[in-house]
């Protein structure tokens, strides 16, 4: 068990969820610098969120959570695209109050003036951005908060995270299609569905597996498991990428870069890689040459 997405549904009923259960992937990424303990757990969080959510999406693509604020913290972004590839990163200053947070709500908590953006972008198509009041004690209650009043779709949300492994779980009451589906509806289920979750504790859903975790919470519903899909960490940089952010900034500001620094050196601060530019190379990017 290391990056995992686990579908589930309950047979002849409106309700569909997903386990997600990371460790490789998040180990990857808050070993990119060092990230203090409560921070650690926010972006375990805001990654099997993310996760959860670009399940719910039928579209090639992706989808990023990012909390903007004031104060101490700045801000945190974690991103999953349709191939199950994540990302993440945070900007804060130091702060005692994060150094032996065991849960999120520290980081939300002293969040000044804070927004939470869902932002989905598809390969083709217009993007879409929503924005979500984090005016709720975890983030899994912002989202869920979201979906009831945006989405306006019954949803559940559990998240829990510590350094070395993050987990998630969502279920969804789906909109009944007709008046026949609706005569066969257990009306009990949803309820049941939400108590049987809430039992579930965060050291369970961050160390078991997607497949005992749905045993142990609906082992008496009648669960269907599709084909389990594996997630990992993937960073979308590339040197093209580079060059149309040079491309930007416009050609003086690339001229006065390079009387400072001569070749140009871009650092992914996601995955640490680095991309280097020639002065013939990022003048070559706007048809000039090096005289």
């Amino acid at each position: 068990m290391s990056d995992l997405r686990q579908r589930f549904y309950i047979e002849d009923c409106p309700v569909r969820g997903e386990v997600v259960h990371l460790e490789e992937a998040l180990q990857t990424i808050l070993a990119q610098r060092p990230y203090m303990q409560a921070v650690q757990v926010l972006l375990g969080e805001m990654l099997s969120a993310t996760a959860l959510l670009a399940s719910t999406l039928k579209i090639k693509g992706r989808i990023s959570l990012q909390i903007q604020a004031s104060g101490t913290f700045k801000w945190a972004m974690a991103e999953c695209n349709h191939l199950g590839e994540l990302r993440a990163l945070a900007d804060y200053e130091e702060d005692p109050r994060f150094v032996e947070a065991e849960d999120s709500s520290v980081v939300l908590k002293s969040l000044v003036k804070p927004v939470l953006f869902i932002n989905i972008e598809p390969e083709f198509g217009e993007r879409y951005q929503g924005i979500v009041p984090l005016d709720q004690p975890t983030l899994a209650g912002c989202l869920m908060q979201y979906y009831d009043l945006s989405a306006q779709i019954p949803t559940h949300i559990v998240l829990a995270s510590n350094e070395k492994h993050s987990g998630g779980l969502l279920i969804q009451l789906l909109p009944r299609t007709n008046e026949e589906e609706q005569k066969f509806v257990d009306e009990d289920l949803w309820p049941r569905l939400i108590m049987l979750t809430e039992t579930l504790k965060a050291e369970e859903l961050t160390e078991l597996s997607p497949n005992e975790i749905l045993y142990r919470l609906y082992n008496e519903e009648a669960v269907r498991l599709p084909d389990v899909e594996q997630l990992q960490f993937g960073c979308t940089c590339s040197k093209e990428r580079c060059a149309i952010a040079l491309q930007q900034i416009g050609l003086e500001a690339v001229k006065e870069t390079l009387e400072h620094q001569t070749p140009i050196l871009m650092d992914c601060q996601f995955c640490q890689t680095q991309y280097t530019f020639s002065a013939e190379e990022a003048l070559g990017l706007f048809g000039k040459h090096v005289s």
